[in-house]
């Protein structure tokens, strides 16, 4: 007896997606247990009154690219012959075939940037998965707790963005240092049954007591959601949550308000965005999503970072409609926010986006991208009061 094509064809299709199912059913991590978060070492300040530009300028750039996005920066350790390292990706333009993964270091000797290195090649990456890789974005950087430094970077085969897969890299260079800094691909992130695509990477993870961290991802086809994925303190991927309902949140950005409460504020992709909210009470176990803040949001990347209880930064767009001013507001209680500085404010046309933060030698630093040309940074000072006047 023969089988009917159209028969055949159908029960293979569902056998097929059985099998998938199952795969990914036994490949992916279980939900998070809570965890509790740590602070930076920044002070026992209890409201932060003005910032203030100490120091500015533009992260020197590779050789012959003319392009330049989506930086990041990473505290080093103490004793360490940089104060931070940045990441970012560089090249012709966004999705060129040229595009690497860039970094430069802020060395405590001379108080410069280095000269800019590339650090993760995509042809040599693709000899090394096995597969092809199109496109390269958004590095992210950690370091684990035996000081090793982690990279989740945004990579795609054939398709835009939307197809992306996370790949996680780790330091197999002896060394921090740039003149040797090198990396392997550890694998690509199992987070979707779609051959893991659709999710990206974009901002820094919520570094935690047990050496481990929370790093917030999204997904990005047709729908947009945020994720949280956990790590433990050497890297090992042990699980992940959605943290939202929403369909047009995406690249959030994790706040420590105490160790076991956090907030995630989010990009929003709508018309007359504002600044999305979701938070959590266990130590990222359950998130709930929570009203959205005065902010406007331009469909556009923000960053922030809490640096103490009652005290959190964002730099972000503060508009529906254009890029060209970046901003940093604080907040004592994450859903009210006072703008406290205008970090640029460009003409019509211009853009200073993709915003990171981190706390190091007792100031704050920000980093960004400038017209898509060049990493711009700002390290910033505060007066602090102990009446204070933030909201």
């Amino acid at each position: 007896m023969q089988l009917n094509p159209l028969l055949l064809r159908a029960l293979l299709t569902v056998l097929a997606s059985v099998v998938i199912g199952g795969v990914d059913w036994w490949l992916r991590p279980v939900a998070p247990t809570p965890s509790q978060a740590v602070w930076p070492q920044v002070g026992a300040a209890t409201a932060v009154a003005r910032w203030t530009s100490v120091a500015s300028g533009t992260i020197p750039m590779p050789e012959g690219a003319a392009a330049a996005h989506a930086s990041t920066l990473l505290v080093m350790p103490e004793g360490s012959a940089a104060v931070l390292t940045a990441f970012w990706f560089a090249g012709d333009r966004e999705s060129a075939a040229n595009v690497q993964i860039a970094a430069s270091q802020w060395e405590r000797a001379t108080q410069r940037w280095s000269a800019a290195r590339l650090v993760v090649n995509r042809e040599a990456l693709g000899t090394q998965l096995g597969w092809g890789v199109r496109r390269l974005g958004n590095p992210v950087a950690w370091l684990d707790g035996q000081s090793r430094m982690h990279l989740f970077v945004v990579a795609t085969g054939w398709g835009g963005w939307a197809a992306s897969r996370i790949l996680h890299l780790r330091q197999t260079s002896a060394s921090t240092g740039l003149a040797e800094l090198r990396f392997e691909p550890v694998r690509v992130l199992p987070l979707s049954w779609l051959w893991n695509t659709s999710f990206l990477v974009r901002n820094a993870p919520l570094p935690l007591v047990d050496g481990g961290m929370v790093l917030p991802v999204h997904f990005e086809l047709g729908i947009k959601y945020p994720v949280v994925l956990r790590f433990d303190r050497d890297g090992g991927f042990k699980g992940m949550a959605r943290m939202s309902n929403r369909h047009h949140a995406l690249q959030p950005t994790l706040l420590m308000q105490s160790p076991h409460k956090w907030l995630a504020l989010l990009r929003d992709q709508r018309t007359d965005g504002k600044v999305g909210v979701v938070g959590t009470a266990d130590g990222g176990v359950r998130w709930s999503d929570l009203p959205d803040l005065k902010l406007d949001n331009p469909d556009a990347a923000i960053a922030g970072l809490g640096l103490g209880t009652g005290q959190m930064v964002l730099a972000h767009n503060p508009s529906t409609t254009s890029r060209n001013t970046l901003a940093l507001s604080q907040s004592s209680t994450g859903d009210a926010w006072a703008l406290v500085k205008v970090l640029e404010q460009g003409s019509d046309g211009e853009e200073y986006s993709y915003p990171s933060l981190a706390w190091a030698e007792g100031q704050l630093w920000v980093s960004y991208t400038a017209n898509r040309k060049r990493i711009a940074w700002q390290r910033l000072a505060r007066s602090t009061s102990s009446t204070g006047n933030a909201p």
